[in-house]
């Protein structure tokens, strides 16, 4: 196995570990009607994380198998979206349509997050994505998994 999958794997190990701490992170921080403007902040920016620890692990992929992104103004949208591709004679999909569905709607919402610093956070909007995020989090590690027995059958 080439250094170039062992290096992959490894970080992929990490990221996985960083995004079941964020997990227990957000349960730390229960969401609700009640929640104070501090509270919806905390889990905001662990939303934010989230996806970021998963993009990582895209990026990784990427750059390991496919090594560019042509657009580069919608490049977030694109490696995601790449991850549902499997790549014929190079990888298969790391990721299914449903936690595509689920990874986009973070996506948007990380990028408002980042971007919209004068917007208020909307609750209900918050609520859509800690539904998606949960709906993520029983479906991903069977995938990922999935992925990772692939690049270990790499020689």
């Amino acid at each position: 196995m080439s250094d170039k999958i062992l290096l992959l794997i490894s970080n992929i190990k990490r990221d996985l570990i960083a995004i079941e701490t964020i997990y227990q992170e957000l349960e730390t921080h229960p969401f609700g009607q009640e929640a104070s403007k501090d509270t919806l902040i905390i889990i905001a920016y662990h939303l934010h994380n989230l996806y970021n620890a998963f993009e990582n692990i895209f990026l990784n992929i990427a750059r390991t198998f496919e090594n560019s992104i042509d657009d580069k103004t919608q490049w977030h949208a694109e490696l995601l979206e790449r991850m549902t591709l499997s790549i014929n004679l190079l990888r298969p999909a790391v990721i299914d349509e449903t936690a595509y569905d689920a990874l986009d709607e973070l996506r948007r919402f990380r990028h408002l997050f980042r971007h919209a610093y004068m917007v208020k956070l909307d609750p209900m909007r918050l609520q859509l994505v800690i539904h998606k995020a949960n709906q993520l989090r029983t479906i991903y590690p069977n995938q990922v998994e999935l992925f990772l027995s692939f690049l270990n059958r790499l020689e």
